[in-house]
């Protein structure tokens, strides 16, 4: 892709962002979603791929529908209160239809049955945007309704979206999918507490953020998009296999690691509010999602391919790829833990 053409593209995924976030109008809100939808599609569509153009007309649909309900929403809005507040959408189906709508843009359950397809069709740098930095501007608009929001609706999202992300990933044999249903779970980790403490919600966000860039940025470095090709993995990069590993068990939630920090918090604020049936549930949900990290656990460090390795040590080559950056999310995914009094300390 032409340099100019890149930098306009990722410019405009900044300030459709940007624009979400400082609005409090909703057709000013609605703008910058429409701009970073339209920004991402060229470089989900570069690799000029069937299965990169199917995944493109998918999320280009998909994002269209989300963005018309909103439209409608915030105008019925409008139409009975006078106003086009975001902080003051209070009718209730509008604001029913405008949860619904971006629980379908950041892809939560039952609204999620296009983001693995998408996912799938993609390489792991245009994925890594869409699992993170594309789900940020709807989030912001669902932190702002949030108090005007049914929490009987968000729970349910929540625990639908830590079922269906356990489930569904069970079965999969693709990386990328399995990316895909771990975002639908902690997705519902998420939403599922943004009516009783937001902050706990932002908490949640970042550490899935780190997390999440974490593992792309590693398969992307061995170059592996099935459970089988993770089983190469050792021989060529030792270091990275043996910290993916780990850095699996993090996402996965288990201690001492920071991706139980979140978890930890959640459970014990739902307990508060007295939901102890709801803490439950989402807590042997996670043992759905921590299955099928176990399972690429084993596959990456445990087992050794059948056949021969006939090819060149990679390790004895000089690497291309950059990795500040995935240095950095590896030792924030492994050792964010014993910072979290300082961390809910800023954010309260």
């Amino acid at each position: 892709m032409n340099p100019y053409v890149f930098t306009i593209l990722i410019s405009s995924l900044g300030l459709g962002t940007t624009l979400t976030f400082a609005s409090s109008h909703w057709l000013l809100a609605w703008m910058g979603l429409e701009i970073n939808t339209m920004a991402i599609i060229p470089l989900m569509a570069q690799q000029h791929h069937p299965r990169a153009t199917e995944a493109t007309t998918k999320y280009f649909l998909t994002q269209a529908t989300a963005a018309a309900v909103i439209l409608f929403a915030s105008t019925t809005n409008a139409w009975t209160l006078g106003h086009w507040n975001i902080n003051q959408t209070s009718h209730p189906l509008a604001i029913t239809m405008v949860t619904l709508a971006l629980a379908l843009k950041i892809g939560l359950a039952p609204m999620h049955f296009w983001l693995p397809e998408v996912l799938q069709g993609l390489d792991f740098t245009t994925g890594l945007t869409l699992s993170t930095w594309q789900k940020l501007a709807p989030f912001a608009l669902i932190y702002q309704i949030a108090p005007n929001t049914n929490p009987t609706l968000l729970t349910a999202l929540g625990i639908l979206s830590t079922l269906v992300g356990g489930w569904g990933g069970l079965n999969q044999t693709q990386l990328r999918k399995i990316l895909a249903y771990s975002s639908i779970a902690h997705l519902g980790w998420m939403i599922i507490i943004l009516h009783f403490m937001p902050s706990l919600t932002l908490l949640a966000l970042a550490t899935y953020i780190i997390m999440t860039s974490t593992m792309f940025l590693s398969f992307k470095n061995m170059a592996t998009t099935k459970i089988n090709s993770l089983a190469l993995a050792w021989p060529k990069t030792p270091t990275l296999t043996a910290l993916t590993m780990l850095c699996l068990l993090s996402l996965g939630g288990l201690p001492p690691l920071t991706g139980f920090m979140p978890k930890w918090l959640i459970l014990q604020e739902l307990t508060k509010q007295d939901l102890p049936i709801t803490a439950t549930i989402m807590a042997m949900s996670t043992l759905l999602s921590l299955f099928f990290y176990l399972r690429l656990c084993y596959t990456t460090t445990l087992t050794i391919f059948p056949n021969t390795n006939n090819m060149i040590t990679p390790w004895r080559l000089k690497s291309t790829q950059t990795t500040l950056l995935l240095t950095t999310t590896i030792t924030l995914t492994l050792m964010l833990l014993p910072a979290t009094p300082t961390i809910m300390s800023m954010l309260s």
